[in-house]
């Protein structure tokens, strides 16, 4: 079993994340180290951990940026079984062994997260993780795949044929974790997922995802967007997309530079009837949505969507949550 870890500049956490994997309770695995061009310490505390642990590797990136540094471990590894990690997080000392006990050839494992923060967590991201964790515990990740990413990096594990199979970390595309989340539901893979918190993310001001601009909210929608088209849009179907906030307009507009064809439905009254993006607008009151209906919501006001959901729970659409 392989575990990538990319990393860069991690000297203030690397030392506690290896130390979390050298104490797992299952203990037949191989840890790939890739630098990324650090400029600190952290080489040096990962290469002295090659010194002490046969099963930990040292390699540097011939290349620049996680992505690359990810497919260069890959490369490297030679595991049955594929998981990674990021240099700031924290691994329970059950979190191989109870991955390695959900995944099966074609289910990907999945486990249960938890964030920390020394100074306090924002209520954004322990919303986040509870959503998450709740989708984990049903085994319902990819039916809510165009919320956010679903797959919860780097806490799943993976038979390395379904992972070549879905495409590995050869796409270059950021973020790189929910490309390959979107990569594994294309594939027709399934999730499993474990019993309890096994990984902790650790939140922090230099964290990749809070400064990089891979990582902003537009890059996500990007996704979203390409991986509807490639996977769920059905041409026998009619599109609906209901919400004409921000996300809402992306997708109108996206939808409209793409030429694909499409009612949009909003609850506003100050909305009904303009034209945007060359649709007219029409009120959700109106609708009588049936089987011959594919939904896209993108309705921000948490209320809602509450109303929404009960509105369309007995409704035979194909209902897709893009908020």
């Amino acid at each position: 079993m392989s575990i990538i870890l990319p990393f860069k500049n991690e000297e203030k956490y690397l030392e506690e994340c290896i130390d979390s994997i050298i104490n797992q309770s299952y203990e037949n695995w191989e840890l790939v180290l890739v630098d990324d061009n650090s400029t600190d310490k952290s080489p040096e505390i990962a290469q002295n951990w090659t010194k002490k642990d046969k099963r930990v590797r040292y390699f540097k990136n011939p290349n620049s940026g996680v992505i690359t540094a990810l497919q260069y471990g890959f490369k490297q590894s030679t595991g049955n079984l594929i998981t990674r990690m990021d240099g700031d997080d924290v691994k329970s000392t059950d979190n191989l062994e109870q991955l390695i006990f959900a995944v099966s050839p074609g289910t990907i494992a999945v486990g249960q997260v938890q964030y920390f923060r020394t100074d306090g967590l924002g209520a954004g991201y322990s919303q986040y993780q509870d959503w998450l964790n709740q989708c984990t515990q049903t085994n319902s990740n990819f039916t809510q795949i165009y919320k956010e990413c679903v797959v919860p990096s780097p806490c799943w594990m993976a038979h390395r044929n379904d992972f070549i199979l879905s495409g590995g970390f050869e796409s270059d595309i950021y973020p790189e974790d929910y490309d390959l989340c979107f990569r594994f539901y294309k594939a027709g893979l399934k999730t499993q997922g474990t019993k309890g918190i096994i990984h902790r993310w650790r939140d922090h001001p230099t964290r990749t995802t809070r400064v990089s601009n891979h990582y902003s909210d537009n890059r996500f929608m990007q996704l979203k967007l390409h991986y509807y088209g490639l996977i769920d849009l059905k041409d026998d179907k009619d599109l609906v997309l209901w919400g004409a906030g921000k996300k809402g307009k992306t997708i109108a507009k996206h939808w409209a530079d793409n030429g694909i064809p499409f009612t949009w439905l909003t609850d506003n009254p100050k909305k009904i009837g303009h034209d945007i993006y060359g649709t007219i607008l029409k009120s959700s009151e109106a609708f009588n949505p049936t089987s011959t209906h594919q939904i896209v919501i993108a309705v921000a006001d948490k209320q809602g969507q509450i109303e929404i959901e009960n509105m369309l729970e007995k409704a035979e659409s194909e209902v897709y949550w893009f908020c």
